[in-house]
C-alpha cells in the first residue's frame, strides 16, 4: 500500500460561483485504478462527487478525464503507471462542465452525427451477407476501434479554439465508413468534411493520437481523409 494525494476538480453550477479543488489522502495499491480511488472518495468521503462510469473495462468510454494533465480513461489508468503519489483529476477540456467531471457531451455527439456514422448501401440486398476481402477490411480496421470517449477531440487545440471544428472522433468514424468497400456514402461524407471546420482544421499536432485509449492512429486516418478529398480517390 502507498499513500496517494488525490486532487479533484469540483464544480456544481447550482451552488458554486467558480470551480475549486478538493484534496483527499488515500491508501492505494499500485494496481488500483484511478477510477477505484474516485469510487473510494464517493463511497466513503464525499457522496456528492460526480463522474461518469459504466463498464469499468475500457470499452464504454464513459470515464474519460484529464489525469495529471493528460486525457485518459480512469478505468484503465493504474496508480503505478502514473509514477507519482500526487494525482490530479479534472474534466476533459473544450466542453461545458455540468458537475465535477461530468461534461456536456451533446456538441461532441452532434459532430459525430454529421458524418453519417452508419452503413449506406441502397443496392439490392444479397442472398446472404455482403462479402469483403481480408485486405479490404484491413483498410479501415483501425478506425473501427473507436469507443466515442471524446479523449481525442477534447485534447485537440483546434477544438479548444473553435468548437465548430468537427473534431478527430467524428473524422475517425467517417473514415471507418469512407474506406469500407461495401459502403456507398463516401462521396457525401467527404463533401461534409471538405469544409473550413472539417478535416482542414486539423493542424497535425498528434495530441489526438497520443490521447486515444484504443491506440487508433488518428492523425494518420485524418491524413487519409484529406488525401481522399484532394485526389478524389479512395486508393
Amino acid at each position: 500500500m502507498q499513500k496517494i494525494t488525490l486532487k479533484l476538480f469540483r464544480y456544481n453550477p447550482e451552488t458554486d460561483t467558480k470551480p475549486h479543488y478538493d484534496t483527499f489522502e488515500l491508501e492505494a495499491e499500485p494496481t488500483d485504478r484511478v477510477l477505484d480511488l474516485m469510487e473510494k472518495v464517493k463511497g466513503y468521503h464525499d457522496g456528492s462527487l460526480s463522474f461518469r462510469r459504466s463498464c469499468a473495462h475500457g470499452v464504454c468510454g464513459s470515464c474519460a478525464m484529464r489525469i495529471n494533465g493528460q486525457n485518459m480513461l480512469a478505468c484503465k489508468t493504474l496508480v503505478q503507471d502514473l509514477k507519482t503519489s500526487r494525482i490530479t483529476v479534472e474534466p476533459i477540456l473544450g466542453l461545458s462542465v455540468l458537475k465535477d467531471m461530468i461534461v456536456d457531451m451533446d456538441p461532441f455527439f452532434d459532430s459525430y452525427k454529421k458524418v453519417m456514422p452508419f452503413f449506406v448501401n441502397d443496392e439490392p440486398k444479397p442472398a446472404q451477407e455482403r462479402h469483403q476481402s481480408i485486405e479490404d477490411r484491413e483498410r479501415f480496421d483501425d478506425t473501427t476501434k473507436c469507443i466515442l470517449c471524446g479523449a481525442c477531440t477534447t485534447s485537440c487545440p483546434s477544438f479548444w479554439s473553435n468548437d465548430e471544428y468537427i473534431g478527430p472522433a467524428a473524422i475517425v468514424n467517417a473514415h471507418r465508413f469512407i474506406f469500407d468497400s461495401r459502403d456507398k456514402g463516401a462521396a457525401e461524407r467527404l463533401q461534409i468534411l471538405n469544409d473550413q471546420f472539417g478535416v482542414y482544421r486539423c493542424r497535425t499536432i498528434f495530441n489526438c493520437t497520443v490521447a486515444c485509449p484504443r491506440e487508433i492512429q488518428i492523425t494518420q486516418a485524418i491524413g487519409e481523409v484529406k488525401k481522399a478529398i484532394a485526389t478524389g480517390s479512395l486508393d
